[in-house]
């Protein structure tokens, strides 16, 4: 028999003057305040702590209290609400549990909770909770479920498309990665028999026709509960679908930080061709670490036919690639054609099809001078052991004579924009350490703003000199592929055991995340393995407001044109999973360098506490250092001092506005006025919540790493 424990019973006439709302009607001058702060409360599990990481990489302001720790912050009510200027101050706008109740029984915290939720009007997030009474919905024994649900695909509820997550187009699949590993466990029931409960997303229940709520909204004594009943991580498809309904259910569609689904494709050495690899030798001929003398050289260069389909390509997908281009290949092809080179001509009359960045005129390496002499090479260094490095003006010559080629050939450049070859100049583990110290003063010689860097070598912005990185995130289609029978060996070498007749690199960093047990068929591994995954960690960026551009080589773009599937495969699946109002945000190198130093920006500032924002009715005020960006996402139809504020995405609007080091004051709709608070009334009697089941697949992701 199931025993029940009450906590104890407080009214909230008593907790109402502890939290700071006089009873009654509130008059304008007590309409209380609102700071648009967030509070999570965790017991170190995973679906508290992905909530935590979206509202970081949002930028969205938290406070964060761990449950585990001794000696933490006790939650009473002068911990959540106080008076300020006479005015009543609720000091979070929204609440984040655990479950719909982590605390023992009888606990003062959770009535303190329940009671400023009632008075302010404060939404509750379960994080991860068990299908209950106490939770809305009935106990999974009744009809429910209780397990895995790997490969499920649920569908947002006409409630949620009308509600939090109207940007979604209907379907939210959940991972299924590998057979062997349960990555997902949820409990799955109806509501209560007369419960004010309304489901957002659900899942068939398994051997019924009849469906089970996984997301949905119990409301009850006062108070809103966004009852989730499923485990997830921050890096699961299923998450980072939801993720940003959650957070708009639980501030109301008012809150600092914001989020976009972002995608940019680089496709580097346009102009140029890239060395193919040999599946005889292990290796690429024409690479510095091929020396075997036997190695000849076998170039990959698009062809004319190449660029109508990638013309092609982009007005069916409305998306622009960015050509990083190597203006030698063409004067090259041209003096041994006899001025022909109907590769250039083609790209030049499309040249308004693309964007186009500088990628150095030969593409040569720009950072030490290499000793080729070993493998791997090392740096060269003088009779002294000094370091020799390429000098500052063969930087800067490689920059400007192929900005100047581009210029006189009409390519539409944006001159601050830069790629070095193989990112070359920047330090590179473990040969260079350190910089080219002659690569910022070339910079700097050529106005150069924006320079491109290796997001597995450097995941973080950073500066070079007076230029910024923009870290790329390298897609593992090879640039010395174009058919997939040669991306498979490759493929293949690289990441076998030594007896499997591969490189060993996973024996000798186990770490390494697309280790295979196997080789893979060169006939089928490509569109059966390498695709597949390489679209989900593709996805996986674009699902996690992250802007930072990937990158390919123009021999992905030849031949075979083994790129596209990928390609294709990120945008078929983001087109089948979002509404129109949610498009893929696709933006050039230097506007997606200055959304991320920005949020560099914006993320110290609001760490350090010198970011406070809150809200009275429709008055929304925020308080930044000066020349701080600061950002928010709001409803439709705000407006800043007059004029509508940010642009519209995912049905709201967001955007930056510069701080003076005065507060900013955002206007709301009137339709978006705050709920009034609750009459006085008894603090709700519940159990604490049970135990919930977290599989191994959430707590350790499966397949790969958030970087990888």
């Amino acid at each position: 028999m199931k025993r029940t424990i009450r906590t104890a019973v407080l009214t909230v006439g008593a907790l109402v003057a502890a939290l700071g709302l006089p009873a009654g009607t509130a008059h304008a001058d007590t309409e209380p305040r609102v700071d648009l702060r967030v509070l999570v409360v965790s017991d170190g599990g995973p679906s508290t702590d992905a909530i935590a990481a979206e509202l970081t990489t949002a930028g969205t302001p938290f406070t964060k209290i761990d449950l585990t720790q001794a000696g933490r912050q006790t939650i009473d009510a002068g911990f959540l609400a106080d008076t300020v200027a006479g005015r009543p101050r609720a000091k979070f706008q929204a609440v984040v549990l655990p479950n719909d109740n982590p605390f023992a029984a009888g606990s003062t915290e959770m009535a303190a909770l329940a009671a400023y939720e009632q008075t302010y009007s404060i939404p509750q997030v379960d994080a991860y909770t068990y299908a209950r009474p106490e939770a809305g919905l009935q106990y999974p024994v009744y009809g429910g479920y209780s397990g895995s649900i790997d490969g499920a695909q649920a569908a947002v509820t006409t409630a949620g498309k009308a509600g939090p997550f109207g940007y979604l187009d209907g379907t939210v699949p959940f991972e299924d990665n590998d057979p062997a590993v349960n990555e997902s466990y949820a409990y799955l029931s109806q509501p209560v028999a007369g419960a004010d409960f309304t489901p957002y997303v659900e899942a068939t229940i398994p051997g019924q026709t009849a469906k089970g709520s996984l997301v949905g909204e119990y409301r009850h004594d006062g108070r809103r509960e966004l009852v989730v009943t499923f485990v997830y991580n921050q890096y699961q498809q299923q998450f980072r679908l939801l993720a940003r309904g959650i957070v708009e259910w639980m501030t109301g569609g008012v809150h600092l930080g914001a989020s976009r689904n972002y995608f940019a494709v680089h496709v580097d050495d346009v102009f140029a061709a890239d060395d193919r690899w040999n599946s005889d030798l292990n290796c690429t001929p024409g690479d510095v670490d091929c020396t075997d003398p036997n190695a000849t050289p076998d170039p990959i260069r698009m062809t004319p036919a190449d660029v109508d389909h990638a013309v092609a390509w982009e007005q069916g997908k409305n998306f622009t690639l960015d050509f990083a281009y190597n203006a030698v290949g063409s004067v090259d092809q041209r003096e041994d054609n006899d001025g022909v080179d109907l590769l250039a001509d083609r790209l030049i009359a499309n040249r308004n099809q693309f964007r186009w960045i500088n990628h150095t005129y030969t593409h040569s390496f720009l950072g030490c001078v290499q000793n080729t002499a070993v493998v791997p090479w090392t740096c060269a260094t003088t009779a002294g052991g000094a370091t020799q490095w390429i000098s500052r003006s063969e930087i800067s010559g490689e920059i400007s004579t192929n900005r100047v080629w581009g210029q006189a050939n009409g390519l539409p450049l944006q001159n601050d924009e830069l790629v070095t070859g193989e990112h070359s100049g920047m330090r590179i583990l473990p040969q260079q350490p350190v910089d080219n110290p002659n690569l910022a003063p070339a910079l700097a010689d050529n106005g150069i703003g924006w320079l491109g860097s290796d997001n597995s070598r450097e995941p973080v912005q950073r500066a070079v000199g007076q230029a910024t990185t923009v870290p790329r995130y390298p897609m593992n289609v090879f640039y010395n592929a174009g058919k997939a029978a040669e991306q498979v060996d490759e493929y293949n070498w690289i990441y076998t055991s030594r007896a499997q007749g591969g490189s060993g690199v996973c024996e000798d960093n186990p770490a390494t995340t697309t280790c295979l047990p196997a080789p893979l068929s060169t006939s089928t591994g490509y569109a059966d393995h390498i695709v597949p995954l390489e679209t989900r960690i593709a996805l996986g960026h674009v699902l996690s407001n992250d802007p930072k551009p990937h990158f390919i080589h123009q021999s992905n773009l030849a031949e075979e044109r083994i790129a596209y599937p990928v390609l294709d495969g990120v945008l078929g699946s983001y087109q089948d999973l979002f509404a129109t109002n949610t498009p893929v945000v696709n933006l050039r190198m230097r506007d997606i360098g200055t959304e991320l130093k920005r949020r560099a920006a914006w993320q110290s500032a609001v760490q350090a506490g010198q970011v406070t924002a809150y809200r009275i009715g429709t008055a929304v005020t925020v308080s930044a250092p000066s020349g701080i960006q600061v950002t928010a996402t709001l409803p439709t139809g705000t407006t800043l001092g007059g004029t509508a504020f940010g642009t519209a995405y995912a049905g709201a609007v967001s955007g930056w506005t510069p701080s003076a080091g005065t507060p900013l004051t955002l206007t709301l709709p009137a339709s978006a006025a705050a709920p009034a608070p609750t009459a006085a009334r008894t603090a709700p009697a519940t159990d604490p919540a049970p135990g919930t089941r977290v599989p191994a697949g959430v707590v350790e992701q499966v397949p790969a790493t958030a970087d990888n």
